[in-house]
């Protein structure tokens, strides 16, 4: 087993084999010694909800030197699923001898008119959560009258899952399970903030989950592309421990102290640089990439995954009705602003007043893995 350890003659952090462990006090330590040499504000994205409810929960903020500043990148899915994705499954939900299925957190994101799947099963739609694409197939089958669904969100990590499903679905003949598919992919939308106005960042904490599948190539535009320098910005693919975390910000403190622009593995235990190439390869033969909108960033070219012609069968999408719905987003709502990194959960007037995890206005504060669920259930103020 690889654990991390201090070459205490240079300073530097190393991996090698065997039973080294670091104090959470030597990381503080080197990260405050690095913050010094910099010697300027340091502002990080962490990119995955996980690690925004990690930060949390070890308290990481309070324990960094000030010039540090960790902000929320775009690594929740449901709070960037599109409002225009969350109407249509309430549509979908509503149609004649139709059920639809999905992942608990989605039941209560809003989308336009402060409208919800949950309140839509209120007025009669038939809507149920459940763990796993597999538990849709399977009540599929069982109810033969029924037209089953299953609202597909996500990023890279549930995909391959989604992507299994219906090839069992295909194999076995189930004709009455179709799929709407929201998911998303992490890389370009990386690109789309980068490229936005407003947005500066000095480095990212790179989602593991995701990681673990794609591995570290996909992120490599970040620093450097074909050779040259694109963005220039460093990146670490990091675990969810205290210590993993914080060591992945002494990782990408030491590359911008080194005027260095690259994409490291903090995560060895669960990452190798190639990924999954067999979950990746499944994804790619159900799905392909197209443009799709995420809320709070707009359209993002190539960052949304499509059923192929051959898989088009089970695809919902096309079952759905043309049918005018506003959606248009709470005017007062900053959650867009939130999922950019442009501002902090506290800085929307809304937070904690006529916003809260009970009647949530925007997405941000309704998955527990929502920067606005993560400040208001931790007490963090700006």
């Amino acid at each position: 087993m690889e654990e991390y350890r201090w070459d205490r003659r240079t300073g530097h952090a190393l991996w090698q084999r065997g039973g080294y462990k670091v104090r959470t006090e030597d990381i503080i330590a080197e990260i405050t010694r690095l913050c010094g040499k910099i010697g300027r504000p340091v502002k990080l994205m962490e990119v995955c909800g996980t690690h925004t409810v990690s930060i949390f929960r070890h308290g990481i903020k309070g324990m960094l030197p000030k010039p540090i500043k960790l902000i929320s990148g775009p690594g929740c899915p449901v709070c960037v699923t599109a409002l225009k994705d969350i109407a249509a499954s309430i549509r979908l939900s509503l149609m004649e001898n139709t059920v639809l299925m999905t992942f608990g957190d989605m039941m209560h994101v809003p989308a336009g008119n402060r409208d919800s799947l949950y309140k839509a099963r209120g007025r009669g739609a038939k809507v149920d959560t459940v763990y796993s694409p597999l538990d849709a197939l399977a009540f599929a089958a069982a109810n033969s009258d029924l037209e089953v669904v299953f609202f597909a969100t996500g990023f890279e990590t549930t995909s391959p899952l989604i992507a299994a499903t219906l090839m069992e679905a295909r194999e076995r003949g189930i004709k009455n399970f179709t799929v709407f598919s929201a998911h998303k992919l992490v890389p370009p939308a990386l690109r789309a903030l980068l490229n936005m106005p407003g947005v500066a960042l000095d480095g990212f904490i790179l989602p593991g989950h995701v990681s673990t599948i794609i591995g570290m190539r996909p992120y490599e535009f970040i620093s450097t592309e074909l050779g040259s320098k694109e963005f220039g910005v460093p990146g670490v693919i990091t675990g969810f421990e205290g210590n993993e975390i914080l060591t992945g910000i002494y990782m990408l403190l030491l590359q911008i102290s080194e005027g260095r622009a690259e994409i490291e593995i903090e995560y060895k235990k669960a990452v190798r640089p190639e990924g999954n190439p067999k979950a990746v390869a499944m994804t790619e033969q159900v799905f392909s990439t197209v443009d799709t909108e995420w809320r709070g960033l707009g359209v993002i070219p190539m960052s949304g995954l499509e059923l192929r012609d051959e898989f088009s069968y089970y695809d919902a999408g096309k079952k759905l009705p043309e049918t005018a719905v506003d959606y248009s987003p709470a005017s007062a709502c900053m959650c867009a602003d939130v999922l950019r990194g442009i501002i902090t959960p506290p800085e929307c007037h809304l937070f904690k007043k006529a916003c809260t995890p009970e009647n949530p206005v925007g997405a941000c504060m309704v998955s527990s893995e929502g920067s606005c669920s993560a400040y208001y259930r931790y007490g963090e103020t700006v």
